[in-house]
C-alpha cells in the first residue's frame, strides 16, 4: 500500500513540469529529493513510471495509467484540505452539549436558540441529565457543570459565578419554623438531589460545619426538586441560578442566609483545547458572554 503522499506529488509533478530539475524548482526543493521520491516510488509499486535518458523523459505503459489516478488523487486531497480550512472559518456540523437539566431548559435552551438563529448551519444536540457524562465515552463536544473539575485531562473554562444557597418556601417554615443554626437541619424535612437518602451539606464558615441531614424526598432531577421545595415539601440545597428569581420575588426563602456554602462556579468542560472546533470555541464565547451578562444575584451572596 502506498502510503507516501510526497512521492505522489513529486511524480505528477515531474510528468507535469517535463523533467526532474524542472520539477524541484517547482517543488522548492533539492533535485536529489525528488529523484529519491520518484525511486521510491517505483520501488514500491515495483514497475517503472518514467523512461529517462540524458535528453528526454516519457512515461511507460504502467506510468500512463498509474499517472491518470495520481492526478484524480491529488485534486480530491487538494478538495478535503480545502474543505476543511474553509470550516475551520465557519460554525457548522453537529454540537453536541450535555448539561443539568434545570439550568439546561430555564438559560441555556433560549441562548441556544439565539445562538443557532446566528449561525443556521449549526445542529447542535442538547442532552438534559443531572448525571456526570464521560466526555470521552458519550461523544459530546463540551459540557455545562457546576463546581470544580477533578479530572485533570479535562479543560475547564470558567463561564460565570455561581453559588448554593438552602431555600425553601414561606409556608413551610411558618409551618416547621426556620433553623437558626446548621444544625437544626438535621431535624428538619430535606429535598435531596440524587439516588441517596442522605446527604453531607458543608458550610465554609469559622467551624467548616458539616451536617447529615436525611431526605423526606428524594429525586434524580434538579428541576423536580426545584417544584417540591416551591411546593412546601421542605429545604434544598440548590444552585442560586435555579432559585434566585424566587427568592428575590418572594416565592421561595434563603434559609441559613449568614452561612455560606462552598462556591460552585458553572464552567464549559470540553476533552482538549488544541485544534478545538469552531463549533464549540464560538458557542463557548457567546455562552459565557450571555450567561455573565444575565448573572444579577451578586447582594444575594453578601447575605
Amino acid at each position: 500500500m502506498i502510503d507516501d503522499l510526497p512521492a505522489l506529488v513529486a511524480f505528477a509533478q515531474v510528468v507535469s513540469a517535463g523533467s526532474l530539475s524542472a520539477a524541484a524548482r517547482e517543488l522548492d526543493v533539492p533535485l536529489s529529493v525528488v529523484s529519491k521520491r520518484l525511486a521510491h516510488l517505483e520501488k514500491s509499486l515495483g514497475v517503472r513510471l518514467i523512461q529517462r535518458t540524458t535528453r528526454r523523459q516519457s512515461l511507460t505503459e504502467e506510468g500512463a495509467l498509474f499517472h491518470a489516478r495520481v492526478v484524480r488523487i491529488l485534486d480530491e486531497v487538494e478538495q478535503a484540505e480545502a474543505l476543511v480550512t474553509s470550516r475551520r472559518a465557519e460554525v457548522s456540523g453537529l454540537l453536541r452539549v450535555t448539561a443539568p437539566g434545570q439550568i439546561g431548559r430555564q438559560r441555556l435552551a433560549p441562548i441556544i436558540v439565539d445562538f443557532q438563529q446566528q449561525h443556521p448551519e449549526l445542529v447542535v444536540q442538547l442532552d438534559l441529565s443531572d448525571a456526570v457524562v464521560d466526555l470521552y465515552e458519550s461523544g459530546h463536544d463540551v459540557a455545562i457543570r457546576f463546581g470544580s473539575l477533578p479530572d485533570s485531562s479535562l479543560v475547564a473554562r470558567s463561564l460565570a459565578p455561581s453559588f448554593r444557597v438552602l431555600c425553601a418556601s414561606p409556608a413551610y417554615l411558618a409551618r416547621q419554623g426556620v433553623p437558626a443554626h446548621p444544625s437544626d437541619l438535621s431535624r428538619h424535612r430535606c429535598v435531596l438531589i440524587g439516588n441517596q437518602r442522605r446527604a453531607d451539606w458543608r458550610f465554609d464558615d469559622e467551624e467548616q460545619t458539616t451536617v447529615r441531614v436525611t431526605g423526606s424526598l428524594i429525586t434524580n432531577d434538579g428541576e423536580a426538586a426545584h417544584r417540591l421545595v416551591l411546593a412546601g415539601a421542605g429545604i434544598a440545597l440548590k444552585s442560586i441560578w435555579d432559585v434566585g428569581d424566587d427568592i428575590v420575588e418572594g416565592r421561595l426563602c434563603r434559609v441559613l442566609p449568614s452561612h455560606s456554602i462552598s462556591a460552585a462556579p458553572l464552567h464549559a468542560i470540553y476533552p482538549h483545547a488544541q485544534h478545538l472546533a469552531p463549533r464549540v470555541r464560538v458557542f463557548v464565547d457567546y455562552l459565557k458572554q450571555r450567561l455573565v451578562e444575565s448573572w444579577r444575584w451578586g447582594p444575594l451572596a453578601e447575605q
